[in-house]
């Protein structure tokens, strides 16, 4: 997730590997209309890792992470991870390769729909009053406007997004995001397969 625009991506892997986080990351990167500048990550040793280190130097982003037990250091990727993920998906367990291809089908969808669509407010001040805070929020846009008003986007990318977002409609994205998230459900690892896989 970019701070500056809202912009989200999300890719689903098989497991925490450090090839594979790496893999996803620079699939992810093709996906963002700008250029990333730098990578801040939590303390799992799937990011703290010297694959990630080396592909942060190659490519010359910067490397940060987050502090030890401040949680909150993250908060704005973990509002995405339940406005965008959770909210959708839940917390059902997913170990087939089929769910792992039906989740990246969906985020494919959310790409579209989370950064075309969906406006989001940014906070510009808080303001104490007595007991209460009053907190003021910037005109709704969504982050692709967003991006555009800061004149980050390469040109090539917006085009392309753009010419995305003609093609379709929120409603239609939206049917086709339900439909794969059915398709998904099915593919979840159930109580009693569970119990059966520990026996």
């Amino acid at each position: 997730m970019d701070i500056a625009t809202g912009w989200t991506e999300c890719a689903a892997i098989a497991n925490k590997s450090q090839l594979a986080v790496v893999a996803a990351l620079h699939a992810l990167r093709r996906h963002f209309p700008f250029p990333l500048r730098g990578i801040d990550s939590d303390n799992g040793s799937e990011f703290l890792n010297a694959h990630l280190v080396r592909y942060c130097a190659t490519e010359h982003l910067t490397f940060t992470r987050c502090r030890a037990y401040h949680k909150n250091d993250q908060a704005h990727v973990e509002q995405k991870n339940w406005s965008v993920v959770r909210q959708l998906i839940g917390y059902d367990r997913y170990e087939d390769p089929a769910a792992v291809a039906q989740l990246n089908q969906i985020y494919r969808l959310l790409h579209v729909y989370v950064n075309g669509y969906l406006p989001v407010m940014e906070l510009v001040g808080k303001e104490r009053v007595g007991a209460r805070v009053r907190k003021r929020y910037d005109t709704p846009r969504t982050p692709y406007r967003r991006a555009a008003a800061a004149g980050v986007l390469d040109a090539p990318a917006a085009a392309a997004f753009a010419a995305l977002l003609d093609r379709t409609g929120p409603l239609t994205v939206r049917r086709q995001i339900d439909v794969g998230s059915a398709a998904l459900w099915e593919c979840r690892v159930r109580p009693a397969d569970a119990a059966r896989q520990t026996a």
